[in-house]
């Protein structure tokens, strides 16, 4: 069981029985006065907090506008059942009688339009033929009603005139269910809630009684002792982390690193429990609930740096079950099971599996096997990429390519101690002649934005002084100029040791990457990921949406904190330890509630009164995100770079 908590206020996706699979969508709380019915989440001020920092356990206060009442409700899963629990208490601070209502989403097995459900004595049970869930309360529910959203379901009830009127015992036809449940206390009092799910209705009744028989304080217990068993088997965190919060954060952080891995296919970490903008819509869910082999290199060496090297290595073990045959090379994405799913070839998606094999000083036969397939694809294959890591352009990506030449080295590293001298031999004069090249490649003398050298996103061509033009997709600008289009992702070329950190081009780039994508706000500097981005909400707030026109700047991508992690990282590298502590304490400041790390923060174009540096709507947590907070810290910590591969440093220091 994974649970997700909503920043305004309520359980979001819960998943069952796998990470890739949610199978509700919401859980949230009305107030009735016997005359009208509020929506605790726009009533009230929600206000989230840990519930200790060692264990993800979260609690969320709502509190009435007016003062009138008090809701506080705490969420955890159960370790030994599939299970979410809730601690659910309510007190008014009037003498109205008030009425407390939990309305359930269910989208059972990831989809929300085929599910029927009923009363059975007094718990609320769904199924979809696939799979059940049962959702029961102690002291047993006042009253249950199941009806389908928008039609017949509770809250369309309860706002017509305060009270549940109809209370339906069964939505027998497939359809879009929504079951509501009436607690039993009024003016105060506290209840448990338990939503249990299972391969059929009594499957998922009996895991959901057995909580409660359980009992929440026995539960909690297990729960946080898991959590405090884990972190005790880590180090402690980083001493540059500063004050309190910032190593609450860090904890957080290993802990959500930890929670997206899948329990049932060890080592597929995704990308981020979330569903944001039209994903949300998407049925099955979309690319977010996916293993991707980059974020999982990105997720893999933060475990390293915070101690979880068992972690680490099941990600590796992980990415050798998805690799493809026979050419070697590994999919976009895939499901948590290892079934591939979108059809793009990402070349840093190739590179890193062997990069990860060489940090985690894995050069046995089997392993040396799975590397082997991989470089010789990428020979074949490289340095032009079909798709770069921002996954809409293909070219000559200069991180991609720094990917490539350090996968390359590292592999005949791995080789050598196989024996296989000549294969050894094939890799360094590729990855010599790339990183020769790679300059030529991507850096452009001729370019509006400097008189000096600037690294490009990406070259269509090989020829950055050339005015070739392309599309930037999600509804940004037509008929670009190549020269006109940057990104800080070259920063990888030192990161992974294949230029200094004094390069020329690198060092003239900076303040092209500060200028044109920089954005200064009270929590810090932070960055869009390219020019002209428009992967974030639209220009109101609204979601993100497919297929928008080209040239009508509809949405725009905001600033992405991860970036200043890989600043961070590059700052390390120049020697300017206080730059990379600034980073770490933006990094810090982007969280939003429960000390989660978005994908993207609000720009200088928010819409209404959002704030400058605070998280959007996007992916929140983002598991890349949390790593590189997390890389971060153990990099300032060490004063280098952990994860830069040795051979590759020394070979073009």
């Amino acid at each position: 069981m994974w649970l997700t908590v909503q920043k305004e206020g309520g359980l979001g996706e819960i998943f069952y029985p796998d990470l890739g699979t949610p199978s509700a969508r919401l859980l949230r709380f009305a107030v009735s006065d016997g005359r009208t019915a509020t929506d605790a989440n726009r009533a009230a001020r929600v206000r989230t907090e840990l519930v200790d920092e060692r264990s993800l356990g979260y609690r969320q206060v709502f509190t009435e506008r007016a003062g009138r009442w008090r809701l506080t409700a705490t969420y955890l899963t159960d370790p030994s059942r599939d299970t979410v629990l809730a601690d659910v208490r309510f007190v008014a601070f009037d003498r109205r009688h008030y009425d407390v209502h939990a309305i359930y989403d269910p989208a059972l097995a990831n989809t929300r339009g085929d599910d029927t459900g009923r009363t059975e004595r007094d718990a609320l049970v769904a199924t979809d033929g696939r799979v059940a869930s049962a959702f029961a309360g102690w002291p047993p529910f006042a009253a249950t009603s199941s009806g389908y959203r928008g039609a017949s379901d509770g809250w369309t009830d309860l706002a017509a005139d305060g009270r549940l009127d109809h209370r339906y015992r069964a939505a027998a036809a497939p359809g879009n269910l929504v079951q509501t449940a009436s607690l039993r206390f009024t003016g105060r009092g506290q209840a448990t809630l338990a939503l249990g799910f299972g391969a059929d209705a009594a499957a998922a009744l009996g895991a959901a009684r057995g909580s409660l028989t359980a009992g929440f304080p026995a539960v909690s217990r297990g729960y946080t002792g898991g959590w405090h068993r884990y972190l005790a088997g880590l180090p402690a965190p980083p001493r540059v982390l500063g004050g309190a919060e910032q190593r609450r954060l860090y904890r957080v952080s290993v802990m959500v690193l930890a929670a997206s891995e899948d329990k049932t296919h060890r080592g597929a970490y995704i990308a981020s429990p979330s569903m944001p903008w039209v994903w949300g819509a998407e049925e099955p869910s979309g690319p977010y609930h996916l293993v991707w082999s980059r974020d999982l290199y990105q997720i893999a060496t933060a475990l390293i740096a915070a101690g979880d090297v068992a972690g680490a290595g099941r990600a590796l073990d992980y990415l050798f079950t998805v690799q493809q045959k026979p050419d070697g090379s590994f999919p976009q994405n895939s499901h948590v099971d290892g079934t591939p799913v979108w059809e793009g070839l990402q070349l840093d998606e190739v590179a890193f599996p062997i990069v990860l094999a060489h940090q985690l000083g894995r050069a046995d036969a089997g392993t040396w096997d799975h590397v082997r397939r991989a470089a010789d694809f990428l020979l074949g294959a490289g340095p032009v990429t079909p798709q770069e890591r921002w996954e809409n352009q293909s070219g000559y990506s200069p991180a991609t390519i720094a990917s490539e030449i350090a996968a390359l080295v590292c592999a005949a590293d791995i080789a050598r101690a196989n024996g296989d001298s000549a294969a050894a031999t094939r890799y360094l004069a590729t990855a010599d002649e790339w990183q020769a090249s790679v300059k030529s490649w991507t850096v452009t003398t001729t370019g509006p934005y400097s008189s000096g050298p600037y690294f490009l996103r990406l070259t269509k061509d090989g020829n950055p002084d050339a005015g070739t033009t392309y599309t930037i997709g999600d509804s940004g600008p037509s008929n670009v100029d190549q020269r006109r289009v940057v990104d800080p992702s070259f920063l990888d070329l030192v990161r992974l040791g294949v230029l200094p950190a004094d390069d020329p081009a690198v060092v003239n780039t900076l303040p092209v990457i500060d200028e044109q994508l920089g954005v200064r706000t009270a929590r810090g500097l932070y960055w869009h990921r390219a020019s002209f981005d428009g992967y974030g909400e639209k220009r109101d707030g609204s979601r993100w949406e497919f297929g928008l026109p080209d040239d009508s700047r509809i949405t725009l991508g905001r600033a992405w904190p991860l970036l200043n992690g890989e600043r961070g990282e590059y700052q390390i590298a120049a020697g300017d330890t206080a730059g990379a502590r600034r980073q770490l304490t933006a990094m810090a400041r982007a969280a939003g509630p429960g000390h989660m790390l978005p994908e993207q923060v609000w720009d200088h174009q928010p819409p209404g009164t959002f704030e400058p540096g605070t998280p959007t709507f996007s992916a929140t947590p983002l598991t890349w995100t949390h790593a590189q907070y997390v890389r971060l810290a153990h990099n300032l910590a060490a004063g280098r770079i952990l994860e830069q591969p040795a051979v590759v440093a020394a070979r073009y220091r």
